[in-house]
């Protein structure tokens, strides 16, 4: 499943238009204004399916710096600063990948 077809395709939007500009990007507001925050776990689950592009049941910082683009074809790339902020804010157990149960603490959080 599409993050586009679990989530308002107007919330999408609004949320990518928080942060289209370069260093704007604040998870905790984009998880709101989409959706996501709102998601069961289970849907959270299947969110991180889609955000980890590799199966390697992690994302990693790749995955994450392309996070915007897994809502919206066309969407920009995180910068290095908002990619490591937010790795450093779901990477709970320090090994520089967040796995599922930290993907759905930090979007619940």
């Amino acid at each position: 499943m599409a993050l586009h077809k679990m989530l308002n395709d107007a919330a999408i939007t609004a949320a990518l238009d928080g942060c289209k500009d370069a260093g704007t990007f604040e998870h905790k507001k984009f998880f709101h204004a989409c959706g996501l925050a709102s998601k069961s776990v289970a849907d959270l689950k299947e969110a991180f399916n889609i955000i980890d592009q590799d199966k390697s049941g992690y994302i990693e910082e790749e995955e994450l710096k392309l996070f915007l683009t897994n809502f919206k074809q066309g969407a920009r790339s995180l910068n290095d600063a908002e990619t490591k902020a937010f790795l450093k804010a779901g990477d709970t157990d320090a090994d520089g990948k967040i796995g599922v149960d930290e993907f759905t603490t930090l979007v619940h959080a």
